[in-house]
C-alpha cells in the first residue's frame, strides 16, 4: 500500500504544479469547478483519488488540457502499476495466468525483449513448471504448479490467432543459463525453432558477439502501445504513461535492430543446442 500512496502523492503534486502554473488558489480552483475547498487539498495532498471527472476538470480549469491523457494514464495504472507478488499470487499461480490471458486477448501486437528467461508464450511444459517452482519456492505462495502450468500452455493457444502479431528478442544468454534441467532445456530450444516458422511470430536473437547500442537491462513486455510489463524479483511493474511507452518503444526498436532472425537466428539456436547436447552423457552412460 505504500506503493500506492506514494503513486497518488506524485499525482496530487503534479496537479498542485498545473494549479500553481495557472496562477489559481485552492480556494478559487475549488469555486470554478463547484467543489467544497477540501477536495482540492486532499487530492494535491494525496489523501484522495480524483476520478477521471475530476482530471478532466482539473486541467480543463487550469488551462493544461494538454497534460489531461498522461494524467489519466497515471490515474488508471495507480492501483496496479507496482503490484506486488506476495499480493497478485496469494490465491495461486493458476489465478494469475488466467489475468494474463486476459490482458493478452485484448492485445494485437506483442513486443517482447527477455535478456534472461524464455517468455511464457513460448514455453514448453518442463520449462514452465522450473519458473513456477522457483515462484513458489522464492514468495513462499500455495503449490498449485501443475493448474498453473496448464493454464499457460493454453494462454498459448494466441500465437495461431492469424490476427494476432508478435515479436519476441532473445539474449544468447538467455538460451544457455541454467534454470531446469539439461534435457528440459533441450526441448526448449527445439520448441523456439519450431515457433520461428510460424507467419505472425518473428523471433530474434541477439548474439554474444553482437555489440549493443542500449544494454540489455532487463526483459519487458510491450503490449500495442499501451502497456509496458516489466517484472522485478517483488512485484510486476504495469506502466502506461505515453512518455514511458513511448521510451520502451524505442528501446525495443533499438535491440530488435540488433538481433538475428530467420536462419541466422535459429544458427545460434542450434548452436547452443550442441553446446548442451555435448554435456549430457552418451546413451548407455
Amino acid at each position: 500500500m505504500s506503493n500506492v500512496h506514494e503513486a497518488r502523492s506524485a499525482l496530487g503534486k503534479r496537479l498542485r504544479e498545473l494549479r500553481r502554473q495557472a496562477h489559481l488558489t485552492g480556494v478559487q480552483l475549488a469555486e470554478s469547478l463547484s467543489w467544497p475547498t477540501s477536495k482540492v487539498s486532499k487530492l494535491e495532498n494525496g489523501r484522495q483519488t480524483p476520478s477521471d471527472d475530476d482530471i478532466r476538470g482539473w486541467t480543463r480549469a487550469t488551462n493544461s488540457e494538454a497534460e489531461t491523457e498522461g494524467l489519466l494514464a497515471s490515474l488508471h495504472t495507480l492501483e496496479i502499476q507496482h503490484a506486488e507478488w506476495q499480493r497478485q499470487l496469494r490465491t495461486g499461480l493458476q489465478r494469475h495466468q488466467a489475468e494474463i490471458a486476459e490482458a493478452n486477448a485484448k492485445t494485437r501486437f506483442f513486443r517482447v525483449f527477455e535478456s534472461t528467461f524464455i517468455p511464457g508464450l513460448l514455453q514448453t511444459a518442463g520449462y514452465a513448471e522450473a519458473r513456477f517452482a522457483q515462484s513458489v519456492a522464492v514468495h513462499k505462495v500455495r503449490d498449485d504448479i501443475d493448474d498453473a502450468v496448464r493454464a499457460r500452455i493454453q494462454r498459448q493457444d494466441i500465437l495461431y490467432r492469424p490476427e494476432k502479431r508478435f515479436h519476441f528478442v532473445l539474449t544468447e544468454a538467455a538460451l544457455r543459463y541454467r534454470l531446469c534441467a539439461p534435457e528440459i532445456m533441450l526441448g526448449q530450444l527445439d520448441r523456439l525453432v519450431s515457433l520461428s516458422a510460424l507467419p505472425n511470430v518473428k523471433l530474434g536473437v541477439i548474439g554474444f558477439e553482437t555489440a549493443y547500442a542500449v544494454a540489455p537491462a532487463h526483459g519487458f513486455w510491450l503490449l500495442d502501445e499501451d502497456r509496458v510489463m516489466v517484472e522485478t524479483f517483488s512485484a510486476e511493474l504495469n506502466l502506461a504513461q505515453p512518455q514511458e511507452t513511448g521510451l520502451y518503444a524505442e528501446v525495443f526498436r533499438s535491440l530488435a535492430t540488433t538481433a538475428s532472425y530467420g536462419r541466422a537466428a535459429r544458427a545460434i539456436i542450434t548452436r547452443v543446442i550442441d553446446d548442451l547436447a555435448e554435456q549430457l552423457p552418451e546413451d548407455g552412460d
